[in-house]
């Protein structure tokens, strides 16, 4: 059964849309060629966040998103992101936006990321922001 998952860990947050944000996010993951077995996000902290970043990842630096992809098979989503809720506040307010569209922004993020986009070039990154864009265009 597909199923797309909402979850909080160390704090609360009431996410707006669910069932929008659920057909968008599965709308892209077709739309990518991809079929979806489960795709869990995890909301939390910056401190949580950076729990994740050290003990998983070796990394000792806030971040806005993490994503575990889960997936054995080909063209399968199986994976579990996590999200600062923090960092997606202060991104919200430099970047001129609300709260709920820097979340969807960095939600299609981190989904891209299971996609098999990556951003650790300049070329990349700009491919995968171009990404972003396009499919948050397509947000109801």
């Amino acid at each position: 059964m597909s199923k797309i998952n909402f979850f909080t860990e160390d704090l609360t947050y009431n996410l707006k849309g669910k069932i929008a944000i659920k057909k968008w996010l599965q709308e892209t993951i077709v739309a990518e060629g991809y079929q979806l077995a489960e795709l869990n996000f995890i909301f939390c902290s910056d401190e949580y966040l950076l729990r994740v970043n050290q003990d998983f990842l070796q990394h000792d630096y806030y971040t806005d998103v993490i994503t575990f992809d889960n997936s054995e098979e080909l063209k399968t989503i199986l994976g579990d992101i996590f999200i600062s809720i923090d960092r997606v506040k202060d991104n919200a307010n430099q970047n001129n936006a609300t709260t709920h569209d820097e979340l969807c922004r960095i939600m299609v993020h981190g989904l891209l990321h299971l996609l098999g986009y990556r951003d650790k070039t300049q070329k990349a990154k700009k491919e995968m922001t171009a990404k972003e864009d396009f499919y948050l265009a397509k947000r109801i």
